[in-house]
């Protein structure tokens, strides 16, 4: 028996290291799992703003025909933003900062649009628009909630894969750290109010 003991320890300590790295490895899993639903989560809720502009871009051009150029913009920046996507599984900073500029083209586009109604009375008072408008805020809501529920996620994964030991399991398992969202440059700055 006294001969076997090494080796019953050998397999004891194999065991264990084993045990430990698979459950490393499940958890990993488990939160990057989570993270790319989160961003499913984001961009369904961009897609949910993109289905809603051409009923609005439509509501608008029956009381403003000639503010063409403004509908084209929106229109044109909504196409941006919808063709831009990226896969959950390859969130890198670069892509990340791609998405969220085309995202950013159709929220200034649509400022603008939203501006232009305000010349236009009937419009404002008009049932269907202020339904999609009311609709639009709530959608906006859920872009920032989703977005927060992602950067969440993404911060559970990030710490758990990054942190000592589980780092050196991370990089052995090819666990990267994700992208995150983050405001847009210059929105530190509060706008401009003049009267």
């Amino acid at each position: 028996m006294k001969k076997f003991l090494p080796l019953i320890i050998i397999a004891i300590v194999v065991l264990g290291i084993y045990s430990w790295a698979k459950g490393f490895n499940n958890t990993a899993v488990e939160y990057e799992a989570d993270a790319k639903t989160a961003w499913s989560n984001v961009e369904s809720a961009y897609q949910r703003r993109a289905d809603l502009i051409p009923n609005l871009v439509a509501t608008v051009k029956g009381y403003a025909a000639h503010e063409k150029e403004t509908l084209e913009g929106v229109i044109k920046a909504r196409s941006e933003a919808t063709k831009t996507t990226i896969d959950a599984g390859d969130l890198t900073p670069e892509k990340m900062a791609q998405f969220q500029q085309a995202q950013q083209g159709l929220s200034g586009a649509l400022s603008r649009l939203l501006v232009t109604v305000e010349r236009y009375p009937d419009l404002k008072a008009d049932k269907s628009f202020l339904e999609l408008q009311s609709q639009l805020e709530g959608t906006e809501n859920r872009i920032n909630v989703s977005r927060d529920r992602f950067n969440e996620k993404v911060n559970i994964y990030d710490k758990y894969t990054t942190k000592f030991p589980g780092k050196l399991l991370a990089s052995l398992f090819g666990f990267e750290e994700m992208a995150r969202f983050k405001s847009a440059p210059g929105s530190e700055n509060a706008p401009k109010v003049e009267f």
